[in-house]
């Protein structure tokens, strides 16, 4: 009599080679490009479309000690918001806020970020003409930070720390401005750098080691030799 085995026989299960692996990869590869080609590309919005309708506002707090300056530059700031940024612009006396906000003739989409950026910078306390930059060209930032962010410094560490930001009459504030192309204001123990991205980087690496505690002869040597390096580059 013939057994029977209890377990009952499992089909075989055929294994890929590794052609048809190198091929299956192949197909995946294909397929995922014939999926990027087919994604719809719509076309950009006009900026007509964008603004239609709708009007934003941007609100700029001023400091108490900004408020003499900004009375006396009042239309110099006024005029290239109005009109070359096609805006409308006010001191609002109770809020003590620059409010700006588009109308029918604003056309640029970026226009009121960047009078916003415009009225802030002098706000911080650059002046006019420096702030007036941010408008005419895209590639300037604003940057603050505080130097106890550096290092945690009180009283007379701290002053000292300012001090040798500043230098003898402004003279060390005044070097890094030069050699690194960017405007800096000493707010208390606040800096703002205002400039292109790879300039305030520069700048802040020479306020940093100085807030360090590093001289500031060893800092114009290293200055010197970014001044040299751009220099080259360019």
């Amino acid at each position: 009599m013939e057994q029977t085995s209890g377990t009952s026989q499992e089909p075989f299960q055929k294994v890929q080679r590794r052609k048809n692996r190198k091929r299956t990869q192949q197909e995946m590869e294909t397929a995922m490009e014939t999926e990027v080609m087919k994604r719809p590309s719509f076309p950009p919005a006009k900026k007509e479309k964008l603004l239609d309708g709708h009007e934003e506002v941007r609100k700029v707090p001023i400091p108490a000690n900004r408020y003499t300056p900004l009375k006396e530059n009042w239309m110099k700031i006024f005029t290239p918001v109005v009109e070359h940024l096609h805006l409308q612009i006010r001191f609002n006396l109770k809020t003590r806020m620059v409010e700006i906000r588009t109308c029918k003739n604003t056309t640029d989409i970026s226009a009121l970020q960047k009078a916003a950026d415009f009225v802030k910078a002098f706000a911080l306390g650059f002046e006019v003409e420096d702030a007036l930059a941010l408008v005419r060209l895209d590639e300037l930032f604003l940057e603050s930070f505080e130097i106890k962010d550096v290092k945690p410094l009180k009283g007379d560490h701290l002053a000292r720390a300012i001090g040798r930001i500043a230098g003898k009459g402004g003279k060390t504030k005044f070097t890094i401005e030069n050699v690194t192309k960017t405007r800096i204001v000493l707010a208390d123990s606040k800096v703002h750098i205002l400039g292109s991205y790879q300039n305030i980087r520069a700048a802040r690496t020479a306020i940093c080691s100085l807030i360090m505690g590093s001289p500031p002869s060893k800092v114009y040597g290293n200055l010197r030799q970014m001044a040299s390096r751009l220099s080259e580059r360019f």
